[in-house]
């Protein structure tokens, strides 16, 4: 038997299709990312065509796919404890998404550089690895509270112990990462997360009228207690975590374009998919909403009958395995970036090893701790409660670098300014509050 040459080898195990791979001999010393998909399920037809479908539906995916499990399980609660009056706050993330991600997208595609690297050059490596610290810290709690999500939704629709799941989950999002290619797969995942506009049609179902939903979330029950403010702190890092921040600024440094209609699209979607299940919530009748297992978040969908609990387990599935790969990743580049490592999921394995390594070890690490029968939904909302302490400064330095004209080629509009700021300066506000009602016990 002949055994192949080492070479051979590597291009056998490698090599996808006859399109020279990342990191050959061909493309050595090239910057390059990975190849655009060759077929999408987008393009068989229907609104692929027009420019309704070319423009908008990518963003209609992106949208329901960006609401990970974590904005649901968090809007869940936050509905199930203190029903639509909350829901103000995802009306007001719309502007702000809309101008966090158009600047962040700017920023990596202007720059070429990640936000942290950003920071590490024209602040400090000390604040460059405190920001690192941080969106590690929100990270690895996702991480692990997502693994679990998506396990339990698992066991949902196969009927099987969750506890099967998390190594599985797991392997599928190392693969994806270090051996498939996120950009090849995000398409097709991203469908899965269609399954959760199921909640559009539950708040459709179990609002009796409008107006009175309208004036709950506008100018109704107030509740400003330490609870509800923890609750809006929640639902405003829930649609806007640090991952997300820097996986656009990093991303976007090999980006072609900015894809502006698509993100804007995309926000909007994942508000309107967020505020129904805030609504939805708000008719749960639960006795603890933040001790609720995953089963019982399921519940929103009651008004669809049986099949409500599937379509929770198959929109969680979507959006985790879009979610995990980008939390995953978003960690590995703020601690590469911090510690001035190679880094990069375009370049092979061999040429940024720890890099790579340590997405091995951060998805071992979440898979440990899943067996520690820790609760899913309580874990899930005190990380994005941790989202929404830790995204003010992560804002402060997007708001500064983007007018900087030292770093940046184009600065910030207006509207950009007048809503980062805002977002900045609310949620201090909202943070300072919080942390009073716990140090001084205000009611």
């Amino acid at each position: 038997m002949n055994f192949p040459r080492f070479g051979e080898l590597r291009k056998r195990i490698f090599l996808i299709n006859s399109r020279p791979r990342e990191g050959s001999a061909e493309n050595r010393g090239r910057v390059i990312g990975f190849p655009e998909p060759q077929f999408s399920v987008l393009d068989a037809g229907g609104l692929a065509g027009t420019p309704v479908g070319e423009k908008a539906l990518p963003g209609i995916i992106a949208g329901a796919a960006d609401l990970e499990p974590a904005a649901v399980l968090t809007a869940t609660v936050a509905g199930a404890s203190f029903g639509t009056s909350v829901g103000w706050v995802v009306l007001f993330c719309i502007p702000i998404l809309q101008s966090v991600f158009g600047v962040a997208a700017r920023i990596g595609h202007e720059t070429k550089l990640g936000l942290i690297k950003l920071i590490r050059e024209h602040f400090g490596a000390r604040l460059a690895v405190t920001i690192a610290c941080m969106v590690a810290l929100v990270n690895v709690t996702m991480i692990i509270a997502d693994l679990m999500a998506v396990s339990d939704a698992f066991s949902i629709v196969l009927n099987q112990p969750a506890r099967f799941f998390p190594a599985v989950v797991a392997f599928v999002v190392w693969y994806i990462l270090t051996l498939a290619g996120y950009g090849r797969v995000n398409p097709t995942l991203s469908l899965l997360a269609l399954f959760l506009f199921a909640y559009v049609g539950a708040a459709m179902l179990a609002t009796g009228s409008p107006p009175a939903v309208t004036y709950t979330m506008t100018g109704g029950k107030s509740m400003l207690t330490g609870g509800y403010v923890m609750a809006v702190i929640a639902v405003f890092g829930s649609l806007l975590t640090p991952d997300v921040v820097v996986w656009q600024t990093s991303t976007k440094r090999e980006a072609k374009g900015l894809h502006d209609f698509e993100a804007q699209v995309g926000c909007v979607v994942a508000c309107l998919v967020s505020l129904s299940v805030i609504i939805a919530a708000s008719r749960m009748q639960v006795a603890d909403p933040f001790a609720m297992t995953t089963r019982e978040a399921a519940g929103a969908l009651s008004p669809l009958g049986q099949v409500g609990p599937i379509l929770f387990a198959l929109g969680i599935i979507g959006s985790g395995l879009v979610a995990l790969p980008i939390l995953v990743a978003s960690l590995c580049f703020s601690v590469s970036e911090a510690a001035n490592w190679d880094y990069g999921l375009s370049k092979p394995p061999w040429e940024a090893r720890r890099f790579f390594v340590m997405i091995g070890m951060v998805l071992l690490l979440a898979v440990v701790v899943n067996y520690f029968g820790i609760n899913t939904v309580k874990t899930l909302f005190w990380s994005q409660v941790l989202a929404g302490i830790f995204i003010v400064p992560i804002l402060f330095f997007i708001l500064w670098i983007s007018n900087d004209r030292r770093i940046m080629k184009n600065t910030n509009t207006v509207w950009q300014n007048f809503w980062l700021g805002g977002a900045v300066g609310g949620m201090l506000v909202a943070n300072v509050i919080f942390f009073c009602t716990k140090i001084f016990g205000w009611k």
